[in-house]
This record gives structure tokens, C-alpha cells and sequence, in this order.
């Protein structure tokens, strides 16, 4: 095999990497492991309580319901609802000024469980209050507001759907031990990473099946699965990166901020965004070798996330990369089934086939898809046409070298079968949850289920449903590895390497140009002969001579 540019750069800048400390590798920015006992979680600036609640007078009462609590909650804390009623975990809704599209979850169409509109009963026991159940909930009640599944520091704190569902659903809920409210409103403190993650590990229908980088395994990980969350390292909350100013939180899939051009406020303070440049700056690496400056050349067109996970799904929870809503539906003697085809890492057993659901496939320590990326995110909502005959993204992004705006970022790629208006070239809305003969998570007649789902909000439908495959992009920006399990530079810089299919950039050791390519190793074989001589003047010179 010819030596490439790449590879001589690469040994050349390897040499110089040598020659840095020990003690500077033992540092910034990744700090290194600590020991028993655990400290608290970090939870940004306003770490540590002021309080005790178990003294306060309005909590020690029975409390019969949620909003009884929130009521409580809201006698001292008496500007927060309205604070709360402002952030996207309350109004899951959010209209995007550069696309004008209006999105969120109370809209929005996913390839996984489809859409949460017209199936709030079930979807809204991850919405951030409670009793949302169809479209007339009060979205201006401030007790409506559930304080306690962010706040609950017991672990004993559930939530169940807001209405029955079919008799084939509602046995899942059953037999759960009735809630403490008392205890848990006592109990309270700033949110925990478990807090946040009972609603965001489980999205899409189960333990890290839609993100992949967001799973059960980062409620107590180490630093090796994610170096700023791990018990042995930093032990960051959720909230230590983004950042809350009056219960609004830094950090969207709606609003990415894929190239940082700020960094670190002033006086070197971080700012109330949620991009590693805020902590780190735009120049994280200490240059104590040439190797280090270029890493620091390579922020500009390369996201920090791109070399610093270097696998997504890890830690022994597995994420969905395929589900098939075409096979939904089969039964056995008239009743619903599910069957276990994948083991994963931590030993649990995940459900390959659900009759309410489909197929689905599974999969761990996933490369990621590696793409240009101005976090600008483009979605297929309800209204839009489509093609039916080719695959749909259903959320697509867009970003290029020459935007100014751009880096290469990692994304997870999601791949469904799922229902659609084949005659109207559209998206539809499934009416899969509720207590009447039309839901399909009861009757499995998927037509009925769309005819009900498509009626309930006025919208136009040729009565032809049929399945269309779909695609779906997620960044990938948890689960960051220590700094030693970094990518090395050949895992880009090669032929096969990761940044195979990123287009717009000549990059050393993946590309060719036989002139460039001919000055590079001249230049370096010319750099690699000067040293060699002088190492041998040095060796056969008399000693004291004069050099």
C-alpha cells in the first residue's frame, strides 16, 4: 500500500504528541476518576437547597390527588407556574421563526408510536401535569402543573395514563402501590438525572428506543459511558448542562446550536446554553504539541460530539434502528401478543414483535451517520405532501461546508414502515389509545383507526391507507467517552474511514491528489531526514565539541 499525506501528517504530528506531560493528560478538560463516596449530583448553579420541606406546614397534610400537591407547592413558590406555563415541557409546542412551521409533540408525527394528538390518555403521562386527556385540557390551570415528577427525590413517584384505554392496555397499569404524596412532596429537591429520565430514556415506547444516546444506564453511570454524568467523575444532573433561568430550559431539538461561535462567556463564565463550548470554549485542548493545536483547528468544522462518541447505545441498553408497523395487528386466538428476540447488554430481554406495534429491530454500540449540520431541522407534518413511492424523512436536516454555520455532527438513523394517506400523499393521525370501539390498541383495524384519528381533527382523508417507509435523523450528543477513548485521527483520515460519505472537504488520507499528495511526502520525507541528520551529528560528533 502507497503512504498517503494523511498517514505521514499523522506520524509526523504523532512524534510531537509525545513530548507532552503526563500531568497535563491527567487534566482539562476531562477530569479524571474519582473515588468512593459518591457526591451529589451537579445540578448547575443552584446547587445545594436552602430548605427543608419536611418542616413545612402546607406539606404536612394527606393529599389526596397531584393538583392538591401542586396547590401546596405554589403557596410559597408563587411565580413559578407562570414561569412553567412558558417552557415546551408544558405547552409541547413550539413554532420555529426561520421555517414557520409549528411543531412539538402536540402536533408533530413520529416514526415511532406515530403521533400523541388524539392519543393524549396514554402519550400525556409524559407531559408535564396532569389530566390531559383531549383537547379541551386547561392549559391555563397552574395546578394542572405536576411538580413532583421532576422534583421527586423518593424514586416511589409515578405516573400512570390520564384515561383507561382498552381493557387490552389497561392491565399494564395494574397493581401499582399507591403514592405517598405527602412523603414525596417532602421530599423534594433540585431535579436528578433519574427525574428527567423517567419521561426521556423512555421515549418512543421503551428504555432508549429513540435517541440512543439517552437510556436507564446513564441514571448511575460510570465516567467510561459518559464522562460528565459518571458517579465517578463529575456526577452531573441533567440540568448542569442545561441550564433553567425561571423554569425554562437551555438545549432543544428544536432550536441546536450546531457551531458555537461564542464559547465561554465573560469573565470566563459559561453561558445558559447547552453546547460544550459554553464549559470549554473554542479552544479545549491545551496546546502542548502540534497534535493538540490541530485538533483545536478542527472546531470549527467538526462538532465536539463527533470525536468524543465514538458509539451511541452503550452501556448495556440497546436502541431501535428498524420498526415494521405493516405486521402489526396478528393475534393468537383473538388476543394480542408479544414475543422477546434480543437479549442485550445488561442481560434484559426486549420485545422484538408487539401485535399493538410491529417488528422491531435492536441494536448496541452503533457508529454513528456522519453528516454537515447547521441544527436546523426540517420536518413532514400532517399537511405535507409527499411521495409515497420513495422513502419520507420524516425529520430531515440541513447544512453544508459553505454555510458558516455548519459541522460535522453525529446522528442515529431511525428506519419505519408505517401508515400514511396513500391517495392524499400524506401523513395521518392513528387513534391508537382510548376506551371506544375505533382504537386500534383494542381492535386492531388499522383503517378505522385512521378513518377516527383523521375525522376527530377535520382533516382530509381519501379513505386509502397503505405504509410508506420513512427515515428519521436524531443528533447524537450524550454518552461522552474519557478523552483517551477519543476518536484517533486515522478513524477519519483514511479511505474507509468514519467520514467516508461527508462530502464537501478534501480530507488527507481519505482523498488523493497525486500532486498534493507528492508535495506532502516530499515535504515530510525532507522534515524526517533533517532530523535523522542532526540525531546523527549529535551521535558522532567528539564530545565537547561545539554543535
Amino acid at each position: 500500500m502507497r503512504p498517503t499525506i494523511g498517514f505521514l501528517l499523522a506520524l509526523v504530528l504523532g512524534s510531537f504528541a509525545l513530548t507532552s506531560t503526563q500531568s497535563t493528560a491527567d487534566n482539562w478538560p476531562t477530569p479524571p476518576a474519582t473515588v468512593a463516596p459518591v457526591p451529589p449530583q451537579i445540578s448547575g448553579p443552584l446547587t445545594g437547597g436552602t430548605a427543608d420541606h419536611t418542616k413545612f406546614e402546607a406539606l404536612k397534610q394527606p393529599f389526596a390527588s397531584g393538583p392538591e400537591v401542586t396547590k401546596a407547592c405554589l403557596s410559597c413558590h408563587t411565580e413559578t407556574g407562570q414561569h412553567f406555563m412558558k417552557n415546551i415541557h408544558w405547552t409541547w409546542e413550539r413554532r420555529n421563526p426561520d421555517t414557520g412551521q409549528l411543531l412539538g409533540k402536540k402536533h408533530l408525527v413520529n416514526n415511532f408510536c406515530t403521533n400523541a394528538r388524539g392519543n393524549e390518555g396514554m402519550c400525556a403521562q409524559c407531559h408535564a401535569g396532569y389530566g390531559w386527556k383531549d383537547e379541551n385540557f386547561d392549559f391555563s390551570d397552574e395546578t394542572n402543573i405536576d411538580c413532583l415528577i421532576c422534583h421527586d427525590t423518593t424514586g416511589t413517584y409515578y405516573k400512570t395514563p390520564n384515561s383507561a384505554g382498552s381493557p387490552a392496555c389497561s392491565v399494564m397499569f395494574e397493581g401499582k402501590p399507591a403514592i405517598d404524596l405527602a412523603l414525596v412532596a417532602q421530599s423534594v429537591d433540585l431535579p436528578q438525572r433519574a427525574n428527567c429520565g423517567a419521561c426521556h430514556f423512555n421515549g418512543g415506547g421503551g428504555d432508549n428506543v429513540k435517541h440512543g444516546d439517552l437510556s436507564s444506564a446513564l441514571k448511575s453511570p460510570t465516567r467510561e459511558l459518559d464522562v460528565h454524568m459518571g458517579v465517578d467523575g463529575l456526577n452531573f444532573a441533567c440540568t448542569a448542562c442545561h441550564v433553567t433561568k425561571s423554569h425554562v430550559w437551555a438545549g432543544s431539538r428544536y432550536e441546536i446550536a450546531a457551531k458555537d461561535h461564542e464559547g465561554i462567556g465573560k469573565p470566563g463564565q459559561r453561558r445558559d446554553v447547552a453546547t460544550c463550548e459554553s464549559c470549554h470554549g473554542l479552544a479545549p485542548h491545551p496546546v502542548d504539541s502540534l497534535a493538540a493545536f490541530k485538533r483545536n483547528d478542527h472546531i470549527s468544522s467538526v462538532a465536539c460530539q463527533t470525536c468524543h462518541i465514538p458509539e451511541f447505545a452503550r452501556g448495556g441498553v440497546a436502541t431501535m434502528t428498524d420498526w415494521d408497523w405493516r405486521t402489526a395487528g396478528k393475534t393468537r386466538n383473538g388476543a394480542g401478543y408479544h414475543e422477546s428476540g434480543y437479549t442485550q447488554g445488561n442481560g434484559a430481554h426486549r420485545y422484538t414483535y408487539k401485535s399493538i406495534k410491529g417488528s422491531f429491530t435492536y441494536a448496541e454500540n452503533l457508529v454513528p451517520l456522519y453528516r454537515w449540520f447547521d441544527g436546523q431541522m426540517r420536518y413532514t407534518t400532517i399537511d405535507t405532501k409527499f411521495d409515497v413511492n420513495q422513502p419520507v424523512a420524516i425529520n430531515d436536516f440541513t447544512g453544508s461546508r459553505e454555510d458558516g454555520d455548519s459541522r460535522i455532527w453525529p446522528f442515529k438513523v431511525m428506519r419505519t414502515w408505517m401508515p400514511a394517506d396513500v391517495g392524499n400523499g400524506t401523513l395521518v393521525y392513528n387513534h391508537l389509545w382510548g376506551e371506544d370501539d375505533d382504537s386500534y390498541w383494542g381492535n386492531y383495524d388499522m383503517g378505522k383507526a385512521i378513518e377516527h384519528g383523521m375525522k376527530e381533527f377535520g382533516l382530509p382523508y381519501s379513505g386509502q391507507f397503505g405504509f410508506v417507509e420513512t427515515l428519521s435523523y436524531w443528533p447524537i450528543t450524550h454518552m461522552v467517552a474519557p478523552k483517551e477513548d477519543a476518536l484517533a485521527c486515522e478513524s477519519c483520515h483514511a479511505e474507509q474511514g468514519r467520514l467516508k460519505g461527508v462530502e464537501g472537504i478534501y480530507l488527507p488520507g481519505r482523498d488523493h491528489n497525486r500532486w498534493l499528495d507528492l508535495i506532502g511526502i516530499i515535504a515530510i520525507a525532507g522534515t524526517l531526514i533533517a532530523i535523522l541528520g542532526h540525531a546523527l551529528i549529535r551521535l558522532f560528533s567528539p564530545k565537547g565539541a561545539k554543535h
